[in-house]
């Protein structure tokens, strides 16, 4: 007999139930150190055992094309779509991105070759705890001091110490800030507006040495996609641009080369409706006890008034725990979240309590992240849609 809903106990969802980021094996952190490692830079660690080495390497990032959205667009990306049976060195299978699964963290882990934990940027926004205010660290507002913030060299940089010709082509926009700092500096930097121009540069930039490491970089599939939503004409048309983008670098690529096409995180749209976007400024129950809400839709840092913490995890559990996994600081490190290990320096940056998403749902702030709150496309957390990312691979 089906139980009456008035008497549903709701259980949250157990935590070892989060698919965890392939840390140490297959994900984004792994993917430049295993590079490195073939071209004999010092220190890297070939992680991606599917990999095989190359003099040239070239990584060209497009921002927010998951594995799942590319294969369920065959027809609007016949290029990449070819490629896919070669994703992780042949055995068609996609990379994790790291948890979350949004630009600033995975772009740093990118660059570092380093999870989260250790790199320091584990969210779209976290508190910085020398102020106690949130810092946005896509758009490093407001400023702090790079360096500190995440003090590991760059694989580019210790590539470009090792005698490899490290580049990036990108947005000229890049050039100077902070994120490209910390995650993507070292070696040269090449802006370019158009995606054509930059194919072709990062092309010259591959010939360019003996042993060459070269990133480049698309936004607007991520763009059209938080606008407009994964389906949409205009996202399925950034989606073909793009394809027709890796087919003319693909078609260029100068002898002992290996491209690899990748990106930063999937997407899912979300329906506009209360069941599906959850106003944080509007629910009293999850505003009770809490000091700072960071992260982004699908992937929440709570900071807790001190000494409400253990209350606020509580009530969040109670309030969203059928369809976010979520967990207290020391339990997301504990999973495994954020990586094998968490830098002293980071440990403060994290929630009290953490809410990753499992369904098709927002923790909305319409009036704190008005913008944010009214985007269709969305990611940031553990599902397939978010996490998993292609690696396609063209060899010369």
């Amino acid at each position: 007999m089906a139980q009456p809903a008035w008497e549903h106990d709701p259980q949250p969802l157990p935590l070892d139930s989060a698919p965890l980021p392939e840390y140490g094996a297959g994900s984004l952190a792994d993917l430049l150190p295993t590079l490195a490692a073939g071209m004999d830079v010092p220190g890297m660690t070939a992680a991606i055992s599917e990999l095989t080495p190359a003099d040239r390497n070239c990584v060209f990032l497009i921002d927010g094309l998951g594995w799942e959205q590319l294969k369920a667009h065959p027809d609007d990306a016949p290029f990449m779509t070819s490629l896919l049976a070669s994703s992780r060195g042949g055995t068609g299978r996609p990379l994790t991105t790291g948890y979350p699964a949004t630009t600033a963290t995975s772009l740093a882990s990118v660059g570092t070759g380093l999870p989260p934990g250790a790199h320091g940027l584990p969210g779209y926004t976290v508190r910085d705890p020398a102020t106690g205010a949130l810092m946005n660290q896509l758009r490093w507002q407001p400023w702090t001091a790079p360096g500190p913030w995440q003090p590991y060299p760059t694989v580019f940089q210790l590539a470009h110490d090792a005698g490899v010709h490290a580049a990036q082509v990108s947005s000229p926009a890049f050039e100077n800030t902070p994120l490209t700092k910390v995650a993507l500096s070292g070696g040269t930097f090449h802006g370019r507006l158009s995606g054509e121009e930059r194919m072709d540069l990062a092309a010259e930039q591959l010939a360019a040495g003996d042993r060459s490491l070269v990133y480049t970089y698309y936004a607007e599939v991520d763009g059209a996609g938080h606008r407009f939503g994964v389906d949409s004409d205009l996202w399925r048309g950034q989606l073909m641009y793009v394809d027709r983008l890796v087919q003319r670098l693909a078609e260029q690529l100068p002898p002992r080369t290996a491209l690899y096409v990748t990106a930063d995180h999937g997407m899912v749209d979300v329906p506009f409706d209360e069941q599906h976007r959850i106003d944080f400024d509007e629910d009293w129950e999850l505003r009770a006890g809490v000091a700072l809400l960071g992260g982004e839709g699908r992937a929440r840092h709570v900071y807790a008034v001190p000494g409400a913490e253990n209350d606020v995890l509580t009530c969040w559990r109670e309030v969203l725990g059928e369809q976010f996994w979520v967990a207290s600081r020391e339990e997301a490190i504990a999973a495994g979240w954020f990586g094998p290990r968490i830098d002293e320096r980071v440990y403060a940056r994290l929630g009290d309590v953490i809410a990753a998403a499992r369904d098709d749902v927002l923790i909305i702030a319409s009036e704190r992240e008005p913008k944010e709150s009214a985007m269709v496309g969305n990611h940031g957390s553990m599902t397939p849609a978010e996490q998993l990312v292609p690696l396609l691979e063209v060899r010369s």
